[in-house]
């Protein structure tokens, strides 16, 4: 893992700029909406600082997912498919790919930043650092996650059964047109 980490925080920068605080972007992801200030300052130290050029390619699809990003600043376009789908539209305080905090999976989408575009890295190296140094911090990060992740499956199972009931209407209707 510290190889990850290395290589993570090479590509990310870890400075603070001087008067800046992102304790209000945090305070607005709802991974981190049950941490106090405290807490949020100990996540705030290990997110990582990058900025992308207009149209470059923050995640592509396919590859393996280690972390999670929170937008700064700018505009991010999520596409998926050899055609770039557009699927979403994030901008300032949004936040993507926290489900590789979890799974060291293939990423499903792309992200491109569309402009000018600064992001704060959460990796999954970190996360399981401050776990096992933050053990309270880490698991209210985690029980947050796993609520998000269960909402978004119940909303896909909402989903997932209403397409089922309109394509079973189809079906019927082709067979008595039959």
């Amino acid at each position: 893992m510290d190889g990850v980490s290395s290589f993570w925080g090479n590509i990310f920068k870890k400075e603070k700029k001087e008067g800046y605080n992102i304790y209000k972007v945090l305070k607005n992801v709802p991974l981190f909406r049950d941490l106090d200030k405290s807490e949020l300052k100990a996540v705030e130290r290990i997110l990582h600082h990058r900025e992308y050029d207009i149209n470059e390619i923050i995640i592509n699809e396919g590859d393996i997912g280690l972390g999670m990003y929170i937008i700064e600043s700018g505009l991010v376009y999520i596409t998926s498919g050899n055609d770039n789908k557009l699927l979403a539209v994030l901008s300032k305080g949004d936040f993507f790919g926290e489900i590789a905090l979890l799974l060291e999976m293939p990423r499903t989408a792309n992200a491109i930043a569309h402009k000018p575009t600064k992001l704060l890295g959460f990796f999954k190296p970190e996360l399981t650092d401050l776990l096992e140094k933050h053990p309270k911090t880490g698991n209210k990060i985690l029980f947050r996650l796993a609520a998000m992740v269960a909402e978004r499956l119940r909303q896909g199972t909402l989903e997932n059964r209403e397409l089922r009931s309109k394509l079973e209407k189809i079906e019927k209707q082709e067979q008595a047109e039959d």
